[in-house]
């Protein structure tokens, strides 16, 4: 019978909600993952331990922390330096690379998700003795290029190659000819498409936050505020997050 393992990065947004809810439908044994990296804020991660509870799925935080000392040049990681960008134009957001870039964070992120996911499975195969030919491997992750902020590592290029070094640099794929499979299932979807995918899933959207920051309600200046608003607007949806009726 086959048997599908999964891990899905969750920061506790919109985008990465709902690919953890996609995921879900998907995988028989899922882990949704959180990386603590020394973000500006712990909100996220307690959306992200809500929103795994409310689906009924295994969570797992990690702690990065150290990330801030190596990937310090970010206002994600040393806010005291550097200013999150605010109250950008949609003409502006995309242009460029901005300083809420967190330095080679999708490939640390995508290392430890992998090097965790393929513990799990080399587990399964040679302590609990799973058959190989019936296990499937895959690691969801939320990327976007279309309503993105302008990252290098939010587009399809990126996972193909990292897929790549997955195959040639993995026990599972060496020795098991297990590959790993990298899913982005919204990265050709503009937010609104997000936002309906995620009502469709029953993505508990009042638990989601997307602000760069930690307020009591989101600022609604950041580049992630101004994305998730027009993705609601656009979608003829109405956000819990700014009705009062969220968090």
């Amino acid at each position: 019978m086959l048997k599908s393992f999964g891990v899905s990065l969750l920061s506790g947004g919109l985008d990465s909600s709902t690919v953890t809810a996609y995921a879900k439908t998907r995988i028989d044994n899922l882990t949704s993952l959180t990386f603590l990296y020394g973000q500006t804020h712990s909100k996220e991660v307690e959306c992200a331990r809500t929103i795994s509870s409310n689906m009924g799925i295994q969570h797992k935080l990690i702690d990065v922390s150290f990330l801030r000392e190596v990937a310090w040049y970010s206002a994600l990681t040393n806010p005291n330096e550097f200013s999150i960008p605010a109250g950008r134009g949609d003409d502006e957001i995309g242009l460029g690379i901005p300083i809420s870039y967190v330095p080679m964070r999708n490939t640390i992120f995508l290392s430890l998700a992998s090097s965790y996911l393929e513990s799990q499975i080399l587990h399964a195969i040679e302590v609990d003795r799973l058959d190989t030919s019936q296990i499937k491997a895959y690691i969801f992750m939320a990327p976007n290029e279309i309503d993105y902020s302008g990252y290098p590592d939010c587009r399809p290029e990126f996972y193909e190659q990292f897929s790549n070094i997955l195959k040639v640099g993995s026990k599972l794929s060496s020795q098991y000819e297990i590959q790993i499979s990298i899913e982005t299932p919204i990265i050709h979807k503009s937010k609104a498409q997000i936002v309906k995918m995620a009502v469709e899933l029953n993505v508990p959207l009042h638990h989601t936050w997307s602000c760069y920051m930690g307020t009591k309600e989101p600022c609604g200046e950041c580049d992630s505020c101004i994305l998730r608003s027009n993705g609601f607007r656009e979608a003829g949806i109405i956000d819990p997050l700014i009705t009062g009726t969220g968090i």
